[in-house]
């Protein structure tokens, strides 16, 4: 170990048109150790990020390997000083295999010229055993869930033998379990002196892991401290400039109100938000896929009375049913079109007058859902990759509110956003119970499903281990649950 930053950042800014996204911002690296990088969606840490792993250039400042000023004018540069980055929105190819994904660029070779291909799926298959994964090496990536994709991101990072490795939200889609794969696999690297970024939006998961943490706050370092000497509230205070807010339960659901929706075991009433916890593969989204009708459903299912479980989802939506789905950049946004397009898109037909869609029309009422849920963006016409992540949620939750929905299913509704963005659809899951909307969301966070559900369902095994209030339950109960053993 060393006292000198392996990499480090001296008064670097960057300005885009119209933006100054980092000011003179000071970030030191050093081997060994992990660095917690957090901040708001838009408080600069993806350019940061993106200007240490040669993505981006600095418009001022300085960088430094060991001492010494390096440029980084493209990953290639990055790569060679052995800087890897494990990026949250995943940068894999669907119609490639695991071993390939792993490899692209970066191929084994034989005799200097032919792919060693035998040789790559030997190292990816020890590599997904370190994460305690053994998936195929020759799984096309596309056929593997959100979770599994994650680890194969982990696992493209781990074979370039990085002496930096920056994590951005590297468990947002992982259970509990495999968080603590990573864990081990972090603090291996670190005992071997690389050097580990960490950014995630889960304050204890930090607190836990990091051995310091730099504060961003509109492109300003605003806090710097050893993880030791601080809490979760010193955190959220530096990042929003206030306190995190308690979510008072004030629900309109009634045990007296009939179901609203009614699957087998489940069944949500008019202002009851229903929290679905379990671990990865325990059956949570598909639940959620059979109600929304992307999967078939071995129970009938009853929407306000009506039996909807023979319509397609189409159909079902214009019942009153509506779904966020838990991975926005594949299944919740087209990124070719601009905000106002993407929130509108489910009620073209309802908005359209005689079989005419006015380009009026449609601004106006994704306008109105811009205004409504407080998405920060100039107006429906911007591009709808310029929003941050939790803007960007907001969205796909907007595009489900325009259908006029009963009852809304939402599948890890705050997967890889900041804690002011999560508090901001706290807030809005407790409006729309408060008007009458049923809510079933599903999440792998105790601390969230017991904050803001009024009643808990725990899935284990593709079926529900049980059914508590809020109020009743325990982390030691839910995880119990979680894991097959009784409630």
């Amino acid at each position: 170990m060393t006292d000198l930053p392996i990499l480090e950042a001296r008064g670097v800014g960057k300005t885009f048109p119209g933006t100054q996204a980092l000011d003179s911002v000071d970030f030191a690296i050093y081997p060994g150790k992990v660095h917690a990088l957090v901040g708001e969606n838009g408080a600069g840490k993806s350019t940061l990020v993106k200007i240490l792993a040669g993505i981006e250039t600095p418009t001022t400042g300085t960088l430094l390997e060991s001492g010494r000023p390096i440029r980084l004018e493209s990953t290639r540069d990055a790569d060679r000083f052995g800087i890897g980055v494990i990026h949250q929105e995943l940068n894999l190819l669907p119609d490639l295999s695991v071993a390939e994904n792993i490899f692209v660029g970066h191929e084994l070779r034989r005799y200097g010229v032919l792919v060693d291909r035998a040789g790559q799926r030997r190292v990816t298959r020890g590599l997904m055993a370190r994460l305690d994964h053994p998936i195929p090496p020759d799984t096309l990536v596309g056929s593997l869930p959100l979770g599994r994709r994650q680890l194969v991101e982990i696992a493209k990072a781990l074979a370039r033998r990085v002496r930096v490795l920056m994590m951005d939200e590297p468990t947002s889609a992982l259970s509990a379990a495999e968080v603590e794969v990573l864990f081990r696999v972090v603090r291996e690297l670190t005992a071997a002196g690389v050097a580990v970024v960490y950014i995630s939006h889960r304050m204890q998961e930090l607190l836990r892991l990091a051995d310091d943490v730099t504060v961003l706050r509109d492109g300003r370092v605003v806090g710097r401290a050893a993880a030791g000497e601080i809490d979760a509230g010193w955190i959220v205070a530096r990042m929003t400039g206030r306190a995190a807010e308690a979510h008072p339960r004030e629900t309109a659901a009634s045990s007296d109100k009939p179901p609203v929706l009614r699957a087998g075991e489940i069944e949500l009433r008019a202002g009851e938000i229903v929290g679905l916890y379990g671990l990865m593969g325990a059956g949570r989204t598909e639940l959620l896929e059979s109600l929304i009708g992307l999967r078939s459903s071995q129970d009938p299912v009853w929407l306000d009375g009506a039996r909807i479980d023979r319509l397609d989802t189409a159909g079902r939506i214009r019942r009153g049913l509506a779904m966020v789905s838990e991975d926005r950049q594949r299944s919740g946004l087209v990124p070719t079109l601009p905000l106002g397009a993407n929130i509108t898109l489910a009620a073209l037909r309802r908005l359209a007058r005689a079989g005419y869609l006015s380009a009026r029309t449609e601004d106006r009422a994704a306008a109105a859902q811009i205004a409504d849920l407080g998405i920060r963006a100039a107006g429906p016409r911007v591009p709808i990759t310029a929003l941050s992540g939790g803007n960007q949620q907001k969205a796909v939750i907007a595009r489900c509110l325009l259908t006029s929905p009963k009852v809304l299913l939402m599948d890890q509704p705050t997967r890889g956003i900041d804690v002011g963005a999560k508090e901001e659809i706290y807030r809005l899951m407790r409006r729309l119970a408060t008007q009458g909307m049923a809510i079933l969301f599903a999440t792998s966070e105790i601390a969230e499903v017991r904050d803001v559900a009024d009643r808990i369902l725990v899935m284990a095994r593709g079926r529900i281990a049980a059914a508590v209030t809020a109020a009743q339950a325990t982390d030691e109960a839910l995880v119990a649950a979680a894991g097959g053993g009784a409630a």
